[in-house]
Parts: C-alpha cells; structure tokens; sequence
C-alpha cells in the first residue's frame, strides 16, 4: 500500500491516480480517503494527479491513541506533500479537514501551494461564543462526545441523515450515502472520534485564514446542519482576501457525495482547476 511514514512514526495511507499538476484531498470527521473517490477520478481524468490519504486514526492509517490536533494534523499533511516532493498543489478540505488545510498555511506557508478549496469547512471558528453567536453551542458538542461513546456503531447511523440532508423532503440521499458514512466512521477509532469533536469544536483559526495568499474557493451549502454557513464559510470568505464564496441553496454537509451537488462540485472543482 502507498505509505508516508510521519516524523513521529506513524504511518499515512494515500491514494494517488493520474498524472499532472497535483490536488490533494482532505477528507472531513469521521470519514477518510475514501470519500473522494468521485472526485480523484475527476480530477484524475481530466488531467490532473489526484492524491487523498487518511488522516492518523482514521481509515488505513496507524490508529494512534493520541495526536488528534490540528497543529499534528497540518504537519502530517506536511510531511505527505515534502515527502511526495509536491509543488503547484491544490489543496481540497472538506469539513474539519478545512481547519487541517488553514493550520497547514499556518504552520507551513505557501511555498508549494497554487489555490486552495474549503468545502462545508470549519474554518474560522465552530464554537458559539460571544463573538461568535452564530457558531454551535457546547452542549451540542457534548451530545456528540456522549453517543460515540455510549455506542458508536448505532450514533454513526443516526448522523447520517442529517450528515447529508437526508431528513430533509425531496432529498436525492441513498441508502448507499448512509452505508459508506457508517462504514467509514467505524474505521476511525473511538479516541480519534472523541478527540476530534473537541478540536474541530474550539480551535480558533482566523489567524491561519489571514496567511493566505493564493487563489481560495470556499463553497458551502446553505442547510448545512452539521456546520453552519453563517460561523464558518460565510465568514472564512471575509477573512482571506480575494476568496470566492459559492453558495449551494439547499446543499447539506455531505456536498460531495450526494447525488445532484457532487456533479455540481465536481464540475466548480474543475472549473478552479483550470483557471
């Protein structure tokens, strides 16, 4: 299997299909690399080298007890593009794994990276505050913490649907949406599930959002109900300069993997891409 071994030791499985300029996936909380299939191969037939690997914890990779913070995450993406000796790299992230795409700029700059792209991301901040009203209140975050450890198998079916709009009339979501969700979320390990929440919950990543300097597309669907428009994606396209905000009316969080968005996101990727 395609490897990247971390400064720490641990052990990064990827995906890499085609050839040319390279985009590299980050998936989202609790999935993995397998949640950009439909996109790899887009990008992949239309020329460009597709890449996306599972976070630590997560699908493949080592299942580690500990490490589930972004500043970690955004080194082990770092030590994925040095080690592959990418360059001229676009950068997708979709959910949390948008605050692993802003830490990484943070931390490490933009010497290799060309654009980027936020879908239904966490970025600047999840976490209701008095600054930030529009953001999710702890209690739901503790809720969450709650069922995965109550019984995580049963949780993962029940986040689902609201995962991907599926409790909303004249939804296009299937039974196979719901499946892969489930399956994926149990190839993460219950440390990383909990660990997580906490991470995407509170880390703050405005300043990270200030340090870019390339070509940024954030896309976000206005039902989101897993991260809401008004926190995140409406408020990361203020903080970079120059960001491109498209809006998908209805589109939930899973935006690309559902039937109807996914063509949609796919052909806005390309589009990006070619520019």
């Amino acid at each position: 299997m395609p490897i990247c071994t971390t400064r720490d030791g641990v052990d990064i499985f990827y995906k890499d299909w085609g050839s040319g300029r390279p985009v590299v996936f980050i998936h989202g909380w609790p999935l993995n690399g397998d949640a950009w299939q439909d996109q790899l191969k887009a990008v992949a037939d239309a020329g460009f080298r597709g890449i996306a690997h599972d976070r630590r914890g997560h699908g493949r990779s080592t299942p580690v007890y500990d490490g589930y913070d972004f500043d970690t995450f955004a080194d082990d993406l770092n030590d994925l593009v040095t080690g592959l000796d990418l360059r001229d790299v676009t950068l997708v992230a979709h959910s949390m794994g948008g605050g692993e795409l802003a830490r990484y700029i943070g931390r490490h700059g933009t010497d290799r990276i060309r654009s980027a792209v936020l879908l239904s991301a966490v970025p600047p901040l999840m976490l209701q505050t008095p600054d930030n009203p529009e953001g999710v209140p702890q209690s739901a975050f503790d809720d969450i913490k709650s069922g995965i450890i109550a019984e995580r198998s049963q949780f993962w079916k029940d986040t689902a649907d609201s995962f991907f709009g599926g409790n909303r009339p004249g939804n296009k979501v299937t039974q196979g949406n719901r499946d892969a969700f489930w399956y994926m979320g149990m190839a993460q390990t219950i440390e990383g599930g909990v660990d997580c929440v906490d991470a995407f919950a509170s880390t703050d990543f405005t300043d990270d959002l200030k340090k870019f300097d390339v070509p940024t597309l954030v896309v976000h669907g206005d039902d989101d109900q897993i991260v809401p428009i008004d926190a995140t994606g409406r408020k990361t396209a203020k903080i970079v300069q120059g960001a491109e905000l498209k809006v998908y009316e209805g589109g939930s969080h899973g935006i690309a993997l559902v039937p109807g968005f996914k063509e949609r996101f796919n052909a806005d990727l390309l589009e990006f891409l070619k520019k």
